[in-house]
């Protein structure tokens, strides 16, 4: 897992380390430079879908939510979340903690019954039936943010909220038993590793085969079954991603960045990049 993006939460340092991005089409406030591709992060999270259809996918499983319903991340689970339709949602980002009320305690134990259950990646709430208490919830967190983030009981009031969600989710949920990776999810981690170890430098199909052990057009199969996209339009997804750490990061020449995360030629990095962020690499850096 060590060799996906590692999404930092940018509140982590703060005295509430509680993030929450809008994101609206593929555009998040606040900036996010994870472009759609595989990461993790070690809080937990919830998604509530206000607008459209986004697709959450793990390296197992691939959900559509529409409008009105949510879904649960756990914690250090490989995922990514991509829009589709004129979409509109929220990501609450938290740490364990906030749910465990004190170290040592039953409630701790109930929590990591669910957040360490490395078979427990994904749950979707469907806004009618047995998730529509949760999805209401959710609705209410997002009021919260959208009204209230200024007032001085913000925090309180976030904290309530998530404790009750994560209780229904408790109430709800049955744990999934241990069991042996696939052999896909096996292959497309080989071959997310390679191009993470290897984005730099030109990668041909061939080469990112051969990583897992596949034919090329197993390779294929892999990446659109699995991620939906072919492997050309990950590796260009990643290293824009990592282009973004850099600007983010560093002041050197936008030309030297393009350079070192794979692209020959500035001005066709400039092109892509603009063309995923609608910002120039220079706009992105200021901003």
């Amino acid at each position: 897992m060590n060799k996906y993006i590692n999404s930092k939460n940018i509140n982590a340092q703060s005295d509430f380390p509680y993030l929450v991005l809008d994101v609206i089409n593929h555009h998040a406030n606040p900036i996010n430079p994870g472009f759609n591709v595989m990461h993790w992060h070690s809080d937990l999270q919830f998604i509530y879908v206000l607008k459209g259809t986004v697709n959450i996918r793990t390296l197992e499983k691939a959900e559509n939510l529409s409008a009105g319903a949510g879904a649960f991340i756990n914690q250090n689970v490989v995922h990514q979340v991509i829009h589709q339709n004129n979409s509109h949602y929220r990501s609450f980002i938290f740490p364990t903690y906030f749910l465990e009320f004190y170290f040592g305690g039953p409630t701790q134990r109930l929590v990591e019954e669910l957040t360490l259950n490395s078979n427990l990646e994904l749950i979707k709430f469907e806004p009618a039936g047995k998730w529509s208490t949760i999805c209401k919830k959710l609705n209410n967190l997002s009021q919260l943010f959208e009204n209230d983030r200024q007032q001085r009981l913000y925090p309180y009031e976030v904290l309530t909220t998530l404790v009750n969600i994560f209780l229904e989710l408790q109430k709800r949920v049955s744990l999934p038993q241990q069991q042996q990776d696939s052999n896909a999810k096996i292959r497309i981690t080989a071959m997310l590793n390679y191009i993470q170890e290897n984005y730099p430098q030109k990668i041909t199909l061939a080469e990112l085969a051969k990583s897992a052990n596949i034919s090329k057009a197993e390779c294929n199969r892999c990446f659109h079954n699995i991620l939906q996209t072919s492997p050309y339009k990950y590796l260009l997804e990643y290293r824009l991603s990592k282009a973004a750490e850099l600007l983010k990061k560093i002041e050197l020449p936008i030309s030297v960045i393009a350079n070192q995360v794979g692209f020959g030629q500035a001005s066709q990095f400039g092109k892509y990049f603009k063309a995923k962020t609608n910002l120039t690499p220079f706009q992105f850096r200021k901003e």
